[in-house]
């Protein structure tokens, strides 16, 4: 008779560094059926499992929601007003620039994409958040923006401040220029290009396109960038295997950007309403990214929501960037601000959250990020409430999770975690 084979009591796999247990689940697309358990390991989500995983370390979630970190793709993240000199620089970067950092954290934000800062400054922050010598969120720039000679924010913000002027910005007036400045930028691993078309406020009644903001005491007459100049810059761009957006406000900026190539619109169109039902179809033709930053326009721009609700209901691609700029608000309080500004324009909340998650992932070509799924980076925040049903759920933060690590916990005195 055949020897019976020896059976061995299986072991249980080796844990995961991490369990959220219990919780409803927003994926970066929609809201998961039931509770789930989604497992971290090595950065990394490892499992989304509607049965129970087993970690190191455990969060019982309390049939909460975990949903991706949000992403805010447009930001100013040095302060325009302080900075004037190397000095102010260090000051700024020394006493501030850390709890700047922080906040993002402190409010769910777990990316941040700057949009016009000084290159070797910017680029400098990347890389101590990314060696761990500064707290903060994943950080990605465009390095200084480029522009027409005097144009925006070069004549405008930084007109009397001519030190910061040549950092914050690129002035060019001819198409070897813009190449030459692209090349630059991109030998220095900036994650993206940034182009100005145009200033931010067409004021009425003039008959020349003039910028005017009520901090600055000044009116600057502007031009549109050169459509060649624009071209250009989007072809050394795409060239060197770099998304390129371009800052527009007029519908025919924004054609301009579309037809030379742009990859996004920064702003979009905020100064008057989209009655061109053709520039939404061509943004849809050529898979366009619209950033509306609701929270710097929304007061000043009477159109500007409703013409965010025309993008949405067409189906454009929307993406979450609030502009910020110190001086004003809070960073991290007023990206959550502009997920609500998105909603009150007539976004459901899951657009809103879509948004801020996937589809910013997407503007930022970032794969890895802006989903729970297995295989994304382990990028997620823990809330309190359902924020598909309530946009201001975002603020019932309970937990983020940057990097498969737990950098703010709001919960418990023990903060939830079970070794």
């Amino acid at each position: 008779m055949a020897e019976e084979p020896e059976v061995t009591e299986a072991r249980d796999p080796a844990p995961y560094d991490l369990v959220i247990r219990r919780a409803h689940v927003f994926d970066g697309h929609q809201a998961r059926a039931g509770l789930h358990d989604v497992a971290v390991h090595g950065g990394q989500i490892a499992a989304v499992s509607a049965e129970p995983l087993r970690g190191s370390r455990e969060v019982d979630a309390a049939e909460g929601w975990v949903m991706p970190g949000l992403i805010d793709t447009h930001l100013h993240f040095y302060d325009v007003r302080a900075v004037s000199d190397q000095e102010s620089v260090q000051a700024f970067e020394d006493n501030e620039l850390p709890g700047r950092l922080d906040l993002f954290l402190q409010h769910g934000i777990t990316t941040i994409k700057s949009v016009g800062d000084p290159t070797g400054g910017i680029l400098r922050t990347r890389a101590e958040i990314a060696a761990g010598a500064l707290r903060g969120p994943r950080l990605l720039a465009t390095g200084c923006g480029i522009t027409g000679r005097d144009g925006h924010p070069a004549a405008t913000i930084f007109g009397d401040n001519p030190w910061a002027r040549a950092r914050f910005t690129a002035e060019i007036d001819s198409v070897q220029q813009m190449r030459d400045v692209v090349h630059a930028l991109a030998d220095q691993k900036v994650d993206a290009i940034k182009l100005l078309s145009e200033g931010a406020c067409a004021c009425p009644g003039s008959p020349q396109y003039v910028w005017r903001n009520a901090a600055f005491p000044v009116a600057v007459e502007l031009e549109r960038l050169p459509r060649d100049l624009l071209r250009a810059g989007i072809e050394t761009g795409h060239e060197r295997g770099l998304r390129v957006t371009v800052h527009t406000t007029q519908q025919v900026a924004a054609r301009e950007a579309i037809e030379a190539g742009a990859d996004g619109l920064e702003h979009g169109v905020t100064v008057e309403p989209i009655t061109d039902h053709s520039l939404i179809d061509l943004m849809l033709e050529r898979d366009i990214t619209y950033t509306p930053t609701l929270w710097i326009h929304d007061e000043i721009h009477p159109d500007t929501r409703g013409n965010v609700k025309k993008v949405a209901d067409a189906g454009v691609n929307i993406a979450l960037g609030s502009d910020t700029f110190s001086g004003r608000g809070l960073f991290g309080a007023n990206t959550l601000e502009e997920a609500e500004l998105m909603v009150a324009a007539g976004m459901t909340p899951v657009q809103s959250l879509i948004a801020g998650t996937s589809s910013a992932a997407r503007q930022c070509v970032r794969p890895d990020l802006g989903t729970v799924a297995p295989g994304k980076r382990a990028d997620l925040i823990v809330l309190t409430a359902d924020p598909t049903q309530d946009i201001s759920n975002l603020r019932e933060l309970s937990m983020t999770i940057l990097n498969g690590e737990i950098v703010v916990d709001t919960s418990s005195p023990q903060g939830g975690i079970h070794q």
